[in-house]
């Protein structure tokens, strides 16, 4: 899940939503909304089915694999108030998330092979990983390289930070982003209905 190559458009459809970001992806989103496929979806799915495209939305929105899917599930479990929300907001955290919505990047894939190939750098230290969970202090740079930090002033010039954000601050002259506290209920960024995961997952 966390390296599909396949069309996305067709996971935009088939899941309802604008999943995937690409300009491709999202228009022809908006040219037909209805699921691919021959014959278009008329009867409401099972409980069962609803409940997997739910989880599918998260699979595919945070680029996670079924195995970390169920450990940051049950990382959720462990902490206090409600589990779905706490999933997401485990989710919200991550390097590739956080480079997307600062707006160093156009769509999450982008920001994840970015930080896979080293372009930044967490509290001084060059990381690979997407999967990193940023806490309050941390420090996230560009890695200090003329023309990737060329690269990344003007996608920030393009893209523009996703939403309004309390809790982390991007300083673009410097290309530097602090991290301010934690996020809440309301920076959660994808529309899912995460009560019918957590009991698709709890089974």
């Amino acid at each position: 899940m966390a390296r599909y190559t396949g069309p996305k458009a067709r996971i935009n459809r088939r899941l309802g939503g604008l999943i995937y970001e690409s300009s491709g992806a999202s228009k022809a989103y908006e040219r037909r909304q209805q699921p691919p496929g021959m014959h278009t979806r008329t009867k409401r799915p099972s409980n069962y089915g609803q409940a997997l495209y739910e989880k599918q939305k998260i699979k595919h929105y945070y680029g996670l694999g079924e195995r970390q899917l169920r450990r940051y599930f049950d990382k959720a479990g462990r902490m206090k108030g409600n589990t779905g929300e706490q999933l997401l907001l485990l989710c919200e955290r991550r390097l590739d998330n956080i480079v997307r919505r600062v707006g160093l990047a156009r769509t999450r894939p982008q920001a994840r092979q970015g930080v896979s190939h080293g372009h930044f750098l967490v509290n001084g230290v060059r990381v690979d990983k997407p999967s990193i969970m940023l806490r309050p202090g941390d420090v996230v740079t560009v890695r200090n390289n003329e023309k990737i930090r060329e690269l990344y002033r003007g996608l920030q010039l393009q893209v523009g930070q996703v939403g309004t954000l309390d809790w982390v601050k991007l300083d673009s002259q410097e290309l530097t982003i602090n991290v301010l506290g934690l996020p809440g209920r309301e920076d959660i960024s994808l529309p899912v209905d995460v009560n019918i995961v957590v009991e698709f997952l709890s089974r």
